[in-house]
């Protein structure tokens, strides 16, 4: 690890994989390990993990959204488009799985691709502000204030960083870098405890190697 990487890992809270590779007993063992190890930064091994998970209880195959959000951070963007639209048909009305999809495709046929093939939901149905401003800014119906001004509106700490976690993940994929890594900077930044989004914010700029 070089020293910048170190300097990231001691300033934002991530560890050195403290879990070890023996066989587990059920799905949610390994459900919960590679969300650790993704915590961990170690990408790879979570995506083991969960897919050991799905081969022990195919049942539990669609709903592993965090499956789809490590293949995007490995590289492996058309498998996360698969995962991202099988977890859409047993939640169909979450913003978030909407836009992670839409980073894979742009990642894989650039945005206009992505706004094309967008999944369709209600955003009503998703309660969480700002998601349905995200939603629209995603779509090119709505700028970004309208997602600033809305988290602004709510005025807690998980909507701020939902809204900066987002708009850093487009502008990534858009090719604008200096407000892709504004945003997730302030993202990550956010005091908030237990939050795998926030969680995910952090894991970005290691991946990156992005100075906090």
């Amino acid at each position: 690890m070089d020293t910048r990487s170190v300097a990231l890992t001691i300033l934002l809270g991530a560890t050195t994989s403290v879990v070890g590779d023996e066989a587990l007993e059920s799905a949610s063992q390994y459900v919960g390990r590679g969300m650790q190890r993704f915590r961990d930064n170690q990408v790879a091994e979570s995506i083991r993990d969960f897919q050991q998970a799905a081969k022990l209880d195919p049942h539990r195959a669609p709903r592993l959204w965090q499956l789809g959000i490590s293949h995007y951070y490995a590289g492996k963007f058309d498998e996360g488009r698969q995962q991202f639209e099988l977890h859409q048909t047993v939640n169909p009305h979450d913003v978030e799985n909407a836009a992670w999809h839409f980073l894979c495709v742009a990642r894989l046929e650039g945005i206009e691709a992505a706004r094309k093939s967008l999944i369709r939901i209600d955003t009503t149905r998703d309660r969480r502000i700002p998601m349905s401003e995200i939603y629209d800014f995603y779509a090119g119906r709505g700028p970004e204030i309208t997602v600033i001004r809305a988290a602004e509106r709510a005025g807690t700490k998980a909507a701020r960083m939902y809204a900066h976690l987002y708009l850093g993940l487009y502008y990534e994929v858009a090719n604008k870098a200096e407000p892709a890594r504004a945003h997730i900077r302030k993202a990550a930044a956010a005091n908030l405890m237990q939050h795998t989004m926030h969680d995910v914010a952090k894991i970005h700029l290691l991946q990156r190697k992005w100075k906090p």
